[in-house]
């Protein structure tokens, strides 16, 4: 009787490469799984939009834009606008100074026989001192006919953008008289540099 017996071909190490084989070929299955499922599943619900804001640093000029109408680029030039310091104004002059003088309370004391003119002068200068020349006439009004009760002058320097307020007076020298109507005005406020 003939006796057959299986003997193992090959060796262990064979063996073990067949299942480092078998195990790459399942890994690779795998990969190939994972890939058709990332692919299906981008086209079907499309990759996120990342928007990176740009840095502080970053500006947008010099800048260009297309228009498929017209396809020669408009560009935009980048340098800094220049605009010269204004040169300073000199100030103007005008020697006649009533534009610098307000009046109040203009009045008449019946008791004291007098008039009185609160007077305010404002120097407009940021540089310069003036002296100021005035002139305050109570002048008869209802008719007014042009003629002056009384008239006050005084001399006023004023320093740069300075106020000076002071009451002219005028003292009437009768001791009776009718009712009469008055008002009180600046006639003369001549300004000169000191």
């Amino acid at each position: 009787m003939e006796q057959r017996t299986r003997t193992r071909t090959g060796t262990a190490a064979a063996g073990t490469a067949d299942r480092v084989r078998r195990g790459i070929r399942a890994g690779l299955a795998v990969g190939v799984a994972a890939v058709t499922l990332a692919t299906v599943a981008g086209c079907a619900f499309g990759r996120p939009t990342i928007k990176v804001p740009p840095p502080a640093w970053a500006t947008a000029s010099p800048s260009a834009s297309y228009d498929p109408a017209n396809p020669t680029p408009s560009y935009t030039p980048g340098y800094d606008s220049y605009s010269p310091s204004p040169s300073p104004t000199q100030e103007t002059y005008d020697p006649d100074g009533r534009s610098d003088v307000r009046g109040s309370g203009c009045d008449f004391s019946a008791s004291l026989r007098q008039f009185t003119y609160t007077v305010s002068l404002t120097n407009p200068s940021t540089t310069s001192s003036y002296s100021y020349d005035m002139r305050i006439d109570w002048m008869k009004d209802r008719p007014a006919d042009g003629s002056s009760y009384g008239e006050h002058q005084r001399s006023v320097v004023v320093a740069p953008g300075a106020t000076e307020t002071y009451t002219a007076k005028y003292t009437l020298n009768q001791s009776s008289w009718q009712a009469f109507w008055y008002t009180c005005q600046i006639t003369r406020a001549t300004k000169s540099k000191i």
